[in-house]
């Protein structure tokens, strides 16, 4: 079994409450997903987040190939930090933790994803063909979709890491 990993991090120059409420509300990773990925969510989306919350999603990640994709917000640290977790979808295993962390000049954004990936050696094949590139273009999509939102505090491309296991 292979275990992927994608660090992201970036600087907001906005309170840690302004991004807890955006980030926390989940019908604004509509807004800072690309569109040709056809983000839709069809549940749960204008309830504020808490733990238990299913949230059902279609999405076109890669060949314009429509799926469901279900998450469930497992963790909740108001103002600090959530978990979500895929339990229906495109990967075997999907664990998104997001950080908001103050900082002198606003927050700090950070991600971590632990992720899995279906059919065996063929997955782990198309990992650095297909999926860490899409990856890397949908976080740098949102890194810059935020900087157009929330001003920006460094010139810096986004700090995006991978790493397998």
């Amino acid at each position: 079994m292979k275990l992927y990993q994608l660090h992201a991090k970036q600087k907001l120059p906005i309170s840690q409450k302004d991004a807890w409420e955006f980030l926390s509300n989940p019908s604004n990773l509509k807004i800072i997903t690309p569109d040709y990925m056809g983000f839709n969510i069809l549940s749960n989306q204008d309830k504020k987040m808490y733990p238990g919350q299913i949230i059902h999603y279609k999405v076109t990640p890669v060949l314009g190939i429509k799926t469901t994709w279900v998450t469930e917000i497992t963790y909740v640290k108001e103002g600090e930090y959530f978990v979500d977790e895929q339990r229906f979808g495109p990967y075997s295993l999907w664990h998104h933790k997001h950080f908001i962390i103050p900082t002198s000049e606003g927050v700090i954004m950070e991600d971590i994803i632990d992720y899995k990936i279906p059919m065996g050696i063929l997955g782990q094949l198309a990992n650095p063909l297909i999926i860490k590139k899409k990856l890397k273009e949908i976080f740098t999509y949102r890194y810059l979709k935020l900087e157009e939102l929330f001003g920006k505090v460094t010139d810096k491309n986004p700090e995006l890491t991978f790493k397998s296991f």
